[in-house]
């Protein structure tokens, strides 16, 4: 009998996972893949976006052209979910599948922080990173102040690639000495579980005359007087504010009642959740990994073994291994790497590979192997 499985979010997490099962069970499985865009895009394109390397239609890899066996996809809004029943509502219709993934990532609470809607300006979504291409162009002498405004957030190092890649920006148009850039963390350092890749970072900002303040909590802006305010009190001019917004689950998942502590819990080892038969990967979850694109890979591949396993009544799957490679851009062509692994009972590890050119053509070579392996037959 055919299994029925319908997947929220085409993502790098729903990708991957209608991609393995495609490959796997084509024969036993009719899997939906649901998402409200008509595009995927990599997360690192923001960048292209934000300094006018790329445009939207540059960047976008069309579910239109996703051609797998046995996988449908639909562009539709999802409006509610009912994880008891497994009984899913869209824009379009009413699923109700024999298993269930929810994969729909995180959202932004641009409000929570008071006075960042009316005075600050974020890279986080891909239309704010496209609007940034025109800020940043009529900005010429001030300072820009890159702020992280709540934890967890998406892929840690982007910040800090930001403050780097600004510093490029401004240098090609004359203007670098004009302009001085800070980022403010709540971290002691750049990426807790590397150190060498966070002291390989901290000696790139001193060496780009970047400003790097730590331990630091922004909890307000006031737009009139263009300062950031800190739990500590202080106050920190900027004539440009960048803000990594407070991430939480989008609306239809706090809805469910699926969430707890903010996000969706999942068992370590196979991303199931507390609901037969629904299952949850990616930034959506409480799962030990950081929230970025690579990990919700790898949680996507732990439920495609369990539930292929599952389907064939045979094999051992393999748990999640909590592993996942970050690129980090340090501008001037070169590019840095963190190997790291969260695997799931252990502390987690993320040796450095110095940055080169050499990771520049690897970063390529990542991302056209996802589309190859996501989008062709």
């Amino acid at each position: 009998m055919t299994k029925q499985i319908l997947i929220l979010g085409a993502g790098f997490g729903g990708l991957e996972l209608s991609h393995r099962l495609s490959t796997e069970v084509a024969d036993e499985v009719q899997v939906t893949l649901i998402d409200k865009n008509e595009a995927f895009r990599f997360g690192f394109s923001k960048f292209d976006l934000m300094f006018g390397r790329a445009s939207m239609s540059d960047v976008n890899l069309y579910y239109r052209d996703l051609v797998k066996p046995s996988v449908e996809f639909r562009q539709e809004t999802v409006t509610s979910i009912d994880a008891a029943s497994k009984r899913v509502t869209t824009n379009a219709g009413t699923y109700n599948p024999d298993i269930l993934v929810v994969a729909l990532g995180a959202d932004y609470d641009f409000d929570s922080t008071p006075g960042f809607s009316e005075g600050g300006h974020e890279f986080y979504s891909f239309d704010g990173a496209a609007a940034l291409k025109d800020v940043l162009a009529d900005f010429s002498s001030g300072s820009i102040v890159i702020g992280i405004l709540g934890q967890p957030y998406k892929c840690p190092p982007a910040p800090c690639e930001a403050a780097m890649l600004l510093h490029e920006y401004l240098g090609e148009r004359g203007i670098r000495s004009d302009v001085d850039v800070s980022l403010i963390s709540q971290w002691p350092v750049p990426v807790p579980p590397s150190p060498d890749g966070s002291k390989a970072i901290v000696a790139r900002f001193e060496e780009l005359g970047i400003n790097y303040v730590t331990n630091t909590e922004i909890t307000s802006l006031d737009p009139d007087r263009k300062v950031a305010l800190t739990s500590d009190g202080e106050e920190i001019p900027y004539g440009l504010f960048l803000g990594i917004p407070v991430h939480r689950v989008p609306d239809v998942v706090e809805a469910s009642g699926m969430a707890e502590g903010g996000w969706i819990p999942v068992d370590e080892k196979n991303l199931s959740t507390r609901f037969p038969g629904v299952y949850a990967v990616g930034d959506v979850t409480s799962a030990p990994a950081p929230k970025a694109g690579v990990f919700a890979e790898s949680e996507a591949r732990a439920v495609a073994e369990h539930l292929i396993a599952e389907i064939r009544g045979e094999g051992t799957p393999v748990p999640f291994q909590g592993a996942g490679i970050c690129y980090v851009e340090f501008g001037d062509n070169l590019v840095g790497k963190v190997n790291a692994n969260f695997l799931p009972g252990q502390p987690p590890t993320a040796p450095w590979d110095e940055a080169s050119e050499d990771y520049v053509a690897e970063k390529a070579q990542f991302g056209a192997e996802r589309k190859e392996r996501w989008f062709s037959a």
